[in-house]
Protein backbone atom coordinates (compact mmCIF):
# COMPACT_ATOMS: atom_id res chain seq x y z
CA UNK A 1 0.00 0.00 0.00
CA UNK A 2 1.55 3.54 -1.11
CA UNK A 3 0.64 4.93 2.32
CA UNK A 4 -1.48 4.65 5.48
CA UNK A 5 -4.07 7.00 6.31
CA UNK A 6 -3.36 9.59 9.17
CA UNK A 7 -5.74 7.10 11.40
CA UNK A 8 -6.97 8.81 14.86
CA UNK A 9 -8.07 6.11 17.58
CA UNK A 10 -10.61 7.88 19.88
CA UNK A 11 -10.34 6.25 22.95
CA UNK A 12 -12.95 7.36 25.06
CA UNK A 13 -15.06 5.38 22.42
CA UNK A 14 -14.11 2.05 23.71
CA UNK A 15 -16.25 3.56 26.91
CA UNK A 16 -19.08 3.36 25.37
CA UNK A 17 -18.22 -0.54 23.90
CA UNK A 18 -21.66 -3.33 25.55
CA UNK A 19 -23.66 -6.03 23.99
CA UNK A 20 -22.17 -7.68 21.41
CA UNK A 21 -19.46 -9.10 24.15
CA UNK A 22 -17.58 -8.02 26.63
CA UNK A 23 -15.42 -5.10 25.88
CA UNK A 24 -11.58 -6.09 25.60
CA UNK A 25 -8.73 -4.49 27.06
CA UNK A 26 -6.45 -6.63 25.91
CA UNK A 27 -4.84 -8.01 22.24
CA UNK A 28 -6.94 -11.27 22.64
CA UNK A 29 -10.83 -11.63 23.21
CA UNK A 30 -11.31 -14.71 24.79
CA UNK A 31 -14.19 -17.28 23.95
CA UNK A 32 -12.32 -20.27 26.33
CA UNK A 33 -9.35 -19.38 27.97
CA UNK A 34 -6.39 -21.16 26.25
CA UNK A 35 -5.41 -24.49 28.35
CA UNK A 36 -2.04 -23.92 30.40
CA UNK A 37 0.33 -26.77 31.41
CA UNK A 38 -0.95 -29.27 29.12
CA UNK A 39 0.10 -32.48 28.96
CA UNK A 40 1.00 -34.33 25.59
CA UNK A 41 -1.16 -37.63 27.01
CA UNK A 42 -4.57 -34.86 26.67
CA UNK A 43 -6.14 -34.77 23.64
CA UNK A 44 -6.09 -31.23 23.00
CA UNK A 45 -6.49 -28.66 20.68
CA UNK A 46 -6.69 -24.84 21.48
CA UNK A 47 -7.06 -22.13 18.16
CA UNK A 48 -6.14 -18.77 17.90
CA UNK A 49 -8.56 -17.43 15.67
CA UNK A 50 -9.29 -13.77 14.37
CA UNK A 51 -12.29 -12.10 15.05
CA UNK A 52 -14.28 -12.56 12.14
CA UNK A 53 -14.46 -16.33 12.90
CA UNK A 54 -16.20 -15.84 16.20
CA UNK A 55 -19.69 -16.96 15.24
CA UNK A 56 -18.65 -19.20 12.08
CA UNK A 57 -16.09 -21.07 13.95
CA UNK A 58 -18.39 -21.01 17.48
CA UNK A 59 -21.08 -22.84 15.66
CA UNK A 60 -18.55 -25.40 13.76
CA UNK A 61 -17.09 -26.21 16.94
CA UNK A 62 -20.53 -27.41 18.65
CA UNK A 63 -21.12 -29.84 15.93
CA UNK A 64 -17.33 -30.87 16.37
CA UNK A 65 -17.61 -31.53 20.07
CA UNK A 66 -20.39 -33.78 19.14
CA UNK A 67 -18.57 -36.28 16.55
CA UNK A 68 -15.33 -35.94 18.54
CA UNK A 69 -15.93 -35.82 22.24
CA UNK A 70 -12.40 -37.40 23.04
CA UNK A 71 -11.40 -33.93 21.92
CA UNK A 72 -11.10 -31.10 24.36
CA UNK A 73 -11.38 -28.13 21.76
CA UNK A 74 -11.50 -24.45 23.20
CA UNK A 75 -10.87 -21.53 20.64
CA UNK A 76 -9.72 -17.98 21.93
CA UNK A 77 -10.55 -14.89 19.04
CA UNK A 78 -8.66 -12.04 18.35
CA UNK A 79 -6.58 -9.91 15.92
CA UNK A 80 -4.52 -12.03 13.58
CA UNK A 81 -1.40 -9.41 14.03
CA UNK A 82 -1.68 -9.91 17.81
CA UNK A 83 -1.84 -13.63 17.16
CA UNK A 84 1.04 -13.59 14.97
CA UNK A 85 3.29 -11.64 18.23
CA UNK A 86 2.26 -14.28 20.82
CA UNK A 87 3.20 -17.19 18.77
CA UNK A 88 6.20 -15.86 17.70
CA UNK A 89 6.75 -16.27 21.56
CA UNK A 90 5.25 -19.89 21.13
CA UNK A 91 2.00 -18.97 22.69
CA UNK A 92 0.35 -22.80 23.95
CA UNK A 93 -1.95 -22.79 20.79
CA UNK A 94 -2.25 -25.81 18.58
CA UNK A 95 -3.67 -24.26 15.54
CA UNK A 96 -3.81 -20.62 14.60
CA UNK A 97 -6.75 -19.58 11.93
CA UNK A 98 -5.79 -16.71 10.54
CA UNK A 99 -7.52 -13.63 8.08
CA UNK A 100 -4.89 -13.94 6.21
CA UNK A 101 -2.42 -15.69 4.96
CA UNK A 102 0.53 -13.35 5.34
CA UNK A 103 0.64 -14.01 9.12
CA UNK A 104 1.22 -17.68 8.61
CA UNK A 105 3.36 -17.98 5.88
CA UNK A 106 5.76 -15.48 8.16
CA UNK A 107 5.70 -17.77 11.07
CA UNK A 108 6.93 -20.69 8.22
CA UNK A 109 9.58 -17.97 7.69
CA UNK A 110 10.76 -17.78 11.00
CA UNK A 111 10.99 -21.28 11.50
CA UNK A 112 7.92 -21.87 13.91
CA UNK A 113 5.58 -23.64 11.22
CA UNK A 114 6.16 -25.55 8.13
CA UNK A 115 4.64 -25.05 4.67
CA UNK A 116 2.62 -28.12 4.43
CA UNK A 117 0.90 -27.44 7.84
CA UNK A 118 -0.37 -24.24 6.80
CA UNK A 119 -4.10 -24.48 5.28
CA UNK A 120 -6.18 -22.21 3.15
CA UNK A 121 -9.95 -22.07 4.95
CA UNK A 122 -11.80 -19.14 3.36
CA UNK A 123 -11.76 -15.97 1.48
CA UNK A 124 -13.35 -13.25 3.74
CA UNK A 125 -15.60 -10.16 2.34
CA UNK A 126 -15.85 -6.70 4.06
CA UNK A 127 -19.59 -4.60 4.20
CA UNK A 128 -20.58 -1.74 5.74
CA UNK A 129 -23.22 -1.97 8.29
CA UNK A 130 -25.41 0.14 10.61
CA UNK A 131 -28.17 -0.50 13.15
CA UNK A 132 -32.03 -0.64 12.56
CA UNK A 133 -32.48 2.98 13.90
CA UNK A 134 -29.78 5.06 11.44
CA UNK A 135 -31.16 6.73 9.00
CA UNK A 136 -28.82 6.03 6.44
CA UNK A 137 -30.27 4.01 3.58
CA UNK A 138 -27.20 1.61 2.49
CA UNK A 139 -28.92 0.45 -0.69
CA UNK A 140 -29.43 3.76 -1.88
CA UNK A 141 -26.16 5.63 -0.90
CA UNK A 142 -23.90 2.27 -1.14
CA UNK A 143 -20.46 3.54 0.09
CA UNK A 144 -20.85 7.08 0.07
CA UNK A 145 -23.09 6.31 3.09
CA UNK A 146 -19.49 6.67 4.63
CA UNK A 147 -19.26 10.20 3.96
CA UNK A 148 -22.81 11.69 4.76
CA UNK A 149 -23.24 14.62 6.93
CA UNK A 150 -24.63 12.95 9.75
CA UNK A 151 -21.77 10.36 9.46
CA UNK A 152 -19.82 11.46 12.85
CA UNK A 153 -17.08 8.34 13.29
CA UNK A 154 -16.59 5.36 10.71
CA UNK A 155 -15.66 2.26 12.73
CA UNK A 156 -12.63 -0.08 11.75
CA UNK A 157 -10.48 -2.63 12.75
CA UNK A 158 -6.83 -1.42 13.49
CA UNK A 159 -5.13 -1.82 10.15
CA UNK A 160 -1.69 -2.35 11.77
CA UNK A 161 -2.42 -5.69 13.17
CA UNK A 162 -6.39 -6.83 11.67
CA UNK A 163 -6.33 -8.17 8.09
CA UNK A 164 -9.80 -6.79 7.96
CA UNK A 165 -9.09 -3.40 8.99
CA UNK A 166 -6.44 -3.61 6.09
CA UNK A 167 -9.14 -4.36 3.66
CA UNK A 168 -11.35 -1.51 5.03
CA UNK A 169 -8.58 1.02 4.74
CA UNK A 170 -7.67 -0.09 0.84
CA UNK A 171 -11.20 0.12 0.31
CA UNK A 172 -11.34 3.38 1.47
CA UNK A 173 -8.69 4.98 -0.46
CA UNK A 174 -9.83 2.97 -3.45
CA UNK A 175 -13.30 5.08 -2.49
CA UNK A 176 -11.29 8.19 -2.85
CA UNK A 177 -12.52 8.87 0.35
CA UNK A 178 -9.50 9.22 3.56
CA UNK A 179 -8.97 12.81 3.26
CA UNK A 180 -12.62 13.06 4.26
CA UNK A 181 -12.78 10.16 6.67
CA UNK A 182 -9.31 10.78 8.46
CA UNK A 183 -10.81 12.64 11.01
CA UNK A 184 -13.90 10.24 11.49
CA UNK A 185 -12.21 7.33 11.63
CA UNK A 186 -12.21 5.06 15.17
CA UNK A 187 -10.04 2.22 15.68
CA UNK A 188 -11.29 -0.90 17.34
CA UNK A 189 -8.26 -3.80 18.00
CA UNK A 190 -9.84 -6.71 16.33
CA UNK A 191 -12.96 -6.08 13.92
CA UNK A 192 -15.70 -7.29 16.86
CA UNK A 193 -14.77 -4.32 18.30
CA UNK A 194 -15.24 -1.83 15.41
CA UNK A 195 -19.22 -3.83 15.10
CA UNK A 196 -19.08 -3.06 18.99
CA UNK A 197 -18.97 0.59 18.07
CA UNK A 198 -21.37 0.89 15.88
CA UNK A 199 -23.76 -1.58 17.69
CA UNK A 200 -23.13 0.99 21.39
CA UNK A 201 -23.63 4.18 19.17
CA UNK A 202 -20.01 5.16 19.52
CA UNK A 203 -19.68 4.52 15.82
CA UNK A 204 -22.63 5.65 13.12
CA UNK A 205 -21.12 3.46 10.21
CA UNK A 206 -18.45 0.72 10.21
CA UNK A 207 -16.91 -1.22 8.07
CA UNK A 208 -16.83 -5.15 9.14
CA UNK A 209 -16.02 -8.84 8.08
CA UNK A 210 -19.30 -9.59 6.34
CA UNK A 211 -19.47 -12.92 8.68
CA UNK A 212 -20.12 -10.88 11.87
CA UNK A 213 -22.88 -9.08 9.60
CA UNK A 214 -24.94 -12.60 9.31
CA UNK A 215 -24.53 -13.51 12.77
CA UNK A 216 -27.90 -13.44 14.81
CA UNK A 217 -26.42 -10.71 16.91
CA UNK A 218 -26.04 -7.93 14.42
CA UNK A 219 -28.11 -9.41 11.64
CA UNK A 220 -30.74 -8.79 14.25
CA UNK A 221 -29.68 -5.21 15.14
CA UNK A 222 -28.41 -3.65 12.15
CA UNK A 223 -28.62 -3.98 8.24
CA UNK A 224 -25.29 -5.06 5.95
CA UNK A 225 -24.39 -3.76 2.66
CA UNK A 226 -21.21 -5.96 0.94
CA UNK A 227 -18.78 -3.69 -0.68
CA UNK A 228 -17.20 -4.64 -4.02
CA UNK A 229 -14.29 -6.39 -3.72
CA UNK A 230 -12.14 -4.66 -5.95
CA UNK A 231 -12.22 -2.16 -3.96
CA UNK A 232 -9.21 -4.15 -1.76
CA UNK A 233 -6.89 -7.02 -2.05
CA UNK A 234 -8.69 -10.48 -1.64
CA UNK A 235 -8.95 -10.99 1.93
CA UNK A 236 -7.03 -14.94 1.82
CA UNK A 237 -7.87 -16.55 4.81
CA UNK A 238 -5.65 -19.62 6.12
CA UNK A 239 -4.63 -21.48 8.76
CA UNK A 240 -1.78 -22.95 10.35
CA UNK A 241 -1.20 -26.31 12.73
CA UNK A 242 1.58 -25.05 15.13
CA UNK A 243 4.73 -27.85 15.46
CA UNK A 244 4.04 -27.23 19.16
CA UNK A 245 0.84 -28.77 18.88
CA UNK A 246 0.01 -31.09 21.66
CA UNK A 247 -1.99 -33.42 20.12
CA UNK A 248 -0.92 -33.14 15.84
CA UNK A 249 -3.39 -35.59 15.11
CA UNK A 250 -6.43 -34.23 16.67
CA UNK A 251 -4.89 -30.65 15.26
CA UNK A 252 -5.46 -32.20 11.62
CA UNK A 253 -8.61 -33.89 12.50
CA UNK A 254 -9.78 -30.59 13.06
CA UNK A 255 -8.52 -29.42 10.07
CA UNK A 256 -9.71 -32.36 8.01
CA UNK A 257 -13.10 -31.10 9.52
CA UNK A 258 -13.24 -27.66 8.58
CA UNK A 259 -11.75 -28.25 5.48
CA UNK A 260 -14.73 -30.79 4.68
CA UNK A 261 -18.46 -30.53 4.12
CA UNK A 262 -19.51 -29.29 7.40
CA UNK A 263 -16.86 -27.01 7.97
CA UNK A 264 -17.53 -25.81 4.66
CA UNK A 265 -21.47 -25.22 5.30
CA UNK A 266 -20.93 -23.55 8.29
CA UNK A 267 -18.58 -20.90 6.77
CA UNK A 268 -20.19 -20.33 3.71
CA UNK A 269 -23.48 -19.65 5.50
CA UNK A 270 -21.74 -17.51 7.55
CA UNK A 271 -20.46 -15.34 4.25
CA UNK A 272 -16.81 -16.63 4.43
CA UNK A 273 -16.78 -18.44 0.55
CA UNK A 274 -14.23 -20.79 -0.05
CA UNK A 275 -10.07 -20.04 -0.79
CA UNK A 276 -9.33 -18.89 -3.96
CA UNK A 277 -13.87 -17.97 -4.94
Amino acid sequence: MSRRLPFVLHIAAAALVCGLAACTRGPVEPADTPPAGRTSATRNVAIAAASDLRYALDEFLVGFRTRYPDVDVTATYGSSGNFFAQLSNRAPFDVFLSADSAYPEQLVAEGLGETESIFPYARGHIALWVRNDSPLDLDALGPQALVQESVRKVAIANPRHAPYGRAAEAAIQSLGLESLLESRLVLGDTVIQAAQFVESGAADIGIIGLSLTRAPALRDQGRALPLDESLHPPIEQAGLILPWAADREAAETLRKELLGRHGREILSKHGLTPPGD
